[in-house]
């Protein structure tokens, strides 16, 4: 873990040509291995959930890699839905330090942390003989890390949407066409329904690689059931599926991974139904409007960008249209703050604002909260994710039905979540002794 903290100093750099010589070095374990890749802007990690859960709960031996981590590091590599143990993880990263550093003593480039733990990810797949790994996209798409994969049997799509302009590009066109980068020579092609010149950009690029091309239209869902339990839906053969993934966007993620599934068994591997129906109704995926309390109910959430944004106040209108709610906010200085802030706001009854533990990107929790006061006269600053969550219970009170959602950088989102889940456990021995007395 030292060395993955030394690492951190090479930041981000776009581009295959340190990748390609660092997984050479390591035999290319990536192209021994076969490959669901998705990209987008929001949803990959609840498609990429959906997806490895039900080819596990089929029977195949799946690989996830996913980023960022929100409670531990190794939730980056996971085989069947475990994380990697410690011993394999310094195995695999050991490997690939002594390949990064005969690079650098040839006077290369050294691989930067992302590439570093893509090339450790394809070895520990590969040691583990996964039939199908599925593989999320770290930034963008042609010039990500993860796309010196070859052997491509889909490649998904979620919601494309304006993130990461000052590397993507400045336009919705700019931004498809670099994701577009991750299609491969005759593989399937599932995306979400996109706005128009996203959409082309794609068709034109699946066109040339010869890909056959879907698409999972959320509007084709029927009799939706919304709840803030669990949700079903109905799309083509399949009716009344069943997830446990909250939001009412979770509907066009959850059509996305179904016609994944759908592409991956016309390719030679097939889903029975009543495994695919467990797998959906099984899958979970932290800190995307996760319910992590109850009384009064606590939500996490990602929400870090303005299509996440405006997703969540929709949701949080549906689900909530009468209730108290009660903000934690923490941002990263280079997303779009301003624009989450405007679309969330008039919500909220008070706002709590706090600075994620991501030194240089970190937004001050200040600096959010002058933001903040532009459009709302209630804003609390908060030293720490644990004094967060203390002044978001005392402005709760007694109130059952208030609600509290802590969204923004899923960077402090785990420590919330353990603060939280403490919180609960320390109230329920307390409950059960007083009980006893």
């Amino acid at each position: 873990m030292a060395y993955v903290e030394e690492l951190k100093q090479y930041g981000t750099v776009m581009g295959l040509e340190t990748m390609r010589a660092l997984c050479a070095r390591l035999g290319d374990p990536q192209n021994s291995l076969k490959f669901v890749h998705i990209a987008g802007t929001n949803g990959k990690g609840s498609v990429l959930a959906y997806v490895s859960t039900v080819l596990q709960t089929a029977g195949y031996k799946v690989g996830r890699y996913v980023s960022p981590a929100v409670t531990d590091y190794r939730e980056r590599f996971q085989v069947d839905g475990r994380m990697i143990t410690q011993s394999a993880l310094c195995s695999c990263l050991e490997r690939v330090k002594t390949a990064a550093e005969a690079m650098a003593e040839e006077g290369m480039a050294p691989p930067t942390l992302f590439e570093t733990e893509t090339a450790a990810a394809f070895l520990y797949f590969l040691d583990k003989k996964c039939d199908i790994v599925v593989l999320e996209t770290g930034l963008g798409g042609a010039s990500d890390a993860t796309n010196v994969i070859s052997d491509t049997l889909v490649a998904a799509f979620t919601s494309i949407s304006m993130d990461h302009m000052d590397i993507l590009g400045d336009t919705l066109e700019k931004i498809a066409a670099v994701k577009a980068g991750i299609i491969k020579n005759k593989c399937c092609v599932v995306s979400a329904k996109q706005p128009p010149e996203v959409m082309k950009v794609l068709r034109q690029t699946a066109s040339s690689c010869r890909a056959k091309f879907f698409t999972a239209d959320a509007a084709r869902a029927k009799n939706v059931r919304y709840g803030a339990a669990k949700q079903r839906f109905s799309y083509d053969r399949y009716k009344d599926i069943e997830i446990g993934l909250l939001g009412q966007f979770q509907t066009e993620n959850a059509v996305v991974a179904l016609e994944v599934i759908m592409a991956l068994g016309r390719l030679g591997y097939p889903v029975a139904e009543d495994k695919l129906r467990q797998g959906f109704a099984q899958t979970k995926w932290p800190a995307r409007f996760d319910v992590i309390g109850k009384k009064p109910l606590f939500i996490a959430d990602g929400a870090h960008n303005e299509d996440a944004s405006l997703k969540l106040a929709q949701s949080l209108r549906f689900y909530f249209p009468d209730r108290r709610i009660i903000y934690i906010m923490g941002m990263l200085r280079d997303k779009e703050y301003d624009k989450v802030v405007r679309n969330t706001c008039e919500l909220a009854e008070h706002i709590i604002t706090l600075t994620p533990p991501v030194p240089g990107r970190a937004l001050h929790a200040y600096e959010l909260a002058q933001t903040v006061r532009q459009y709302h006269d209630s804003v609390t600053v908060a030293d720490s994710v644990q004094e967060a969550v203390e002044i978001a219970y005392l402005l709760a009170g007694q109130d059952r039905d208030c609600v509290i959602i802590a969204f923004g950088s899923l960077s402090y989102l785990g420590e919330l979540m353990n603060v939280v889940e403490h919180r609960d456990t320390i109230r329920r021995d307390s409950h059960g002794r007083s009980e006893e007395n």
